[in-house]
């Protein structure tokens, strides 16, 4: 089923899917672009590749790029690095990028791609689970991919007049996704890798604070008959207080607003096969969506955001009949996880 400008863009404006033309004046506004993205037969994924332009630090950016395989080896082309020029061939701020990476919107709303060429620390997952990885082993990595976005932008609420603490923390200024479909390239020992596959994008510009930030868990895909999901929330509070939960169903062309009824929490750090199953409500009820963890990447004790386990994977979703390769990322402090 096609999807019309109109829809994709969802109300925005199309230069919403632009990027600064120059440093913003307040030094916490930022400007990110990232996305996850899967290869359709689950042979490897790349679990969070992203930009993070910080005016603080406008001109040595952090990037971050994971690559995943489905035996567990992973790479990690994290870093920072100078940007690129902002504007495109046609002098439009379509340019996103830091060292490695780059970004670029060839049609606001509807078509982007990215490329990856750099070196990466070459390890497996229960490397990164125990510590351990050489950050001296490293690969060369090159990735390049073109993405079609294939359901209108899910836009969260993020208003700063009417903000509460678990919306500061989705950042002030404004933030949204979409998923895709997309074909690109991997090149990676000596080989290069075709492939077909599904994946989301973020595009957000905002300020966003972390203090009090206690954990969360966000997962979405895309089905092949054009069915999507996607939904963040955090933990309920000690009180049993209600926090940020907000979340989407697309089915057949129609948009339904959802919230998690049962999320999948980190409490386990395996590198695969952890039942992360979820349930939605909506108008249409309760929708079981089942999943289990593939391409697995973590970071394991995170002092510089509060003692946070994080995962970013895959997942291999099952929703009816239908099954898709879709992303997951969760954290949980690291009194409330166990290793294996």
């Amino acid at each position: 089923m096609s999807i019309s400008l109109d829809e994709l863009r969802n109300g925005l404006d199309l230069d919403k899917d632009l990027v600064f033309p120059e440093k913003p004046s307040h030094p916490e506004m930022r400007e990110s672009t990232s996305i996850w993205m899967f290869d359709e037969t689950g042979a490897f994924g790349f679990p969070r590749m992203g930009v993070e332009a910080e005016a603080a630090s406008w001109d040595n950016r952090l990037f971050q790029a994971n690559f995943a395989f489905a035996d567990g080896r992973i790479l990690n082309g994290a870093g920072r690095g100078a940007p690129p020029s902002p504007l495109g061939p046609d002098g439009r701020p379509t340019v996103l990028g830091a060292g490695a990476i780059r970004f670029q919107c060839i049609e606001p709303f509807r078509r982007w791609s990215m490329l990856f060429d750099g070196p990466a620390i070459d390890g497996h997952v229960s490397q990164q689970i125990a510590r351990t990885l050489d950050p001296n082993r490293r690969t060369h990595v090159r990735l390049e991919a073109e993405m079609i976005m294939q359901t209108p932008a899910w836009i969260q609420a993020t208003d700063e007049k009417n903000a509460t603490l678990e919306d500061n923390l989705m950042g002030l200024g404004y933030r949204f996704e979409h998923l895709f479909r997309a074909e690109g390239i991997f090149h990676v020992d000596g080989k290069a890798r075709p492939f077909k596959g599904t994946g989301l994008r973020i595009h957000r510009q905002s300020i966003r604070r972390l203090e009090g930030f206690y954990g969360h868990c966000w997962q979405s895909a895309l089905f092949p008959d054009g069915s999507a999901f996607g939904f963040i929330t955090y933990p309920p509070k000690p009180d049993g207080t209600e926090t940020y939960n907000e979340g989407y169903l697309y089915r057949n062309g129609r948009m339904w607003k959802a919230k998690a009824a049962k999320a999948p929490w980190l409490r386990r750090i395996v590198p695969a096969g952890d039942d992360v199953s979820l349930e939605l409500e909506s108008e249409l009820g309760r929708t079981r969506i089942e999943g289990r963890t593939t391409l697995s990447t973590f970071r394991v004790g995170n002092p510089d955001i509060g003692g946070l386990n994080l995962q970013q994977s895959g997942v291999l979703y099952r929703w009816d009949d239908q099954t898709a390769y879709g992303m997951i990322e969760r954290s949980s402090h690291e009194s409330l996880t166990t290793l294996g």
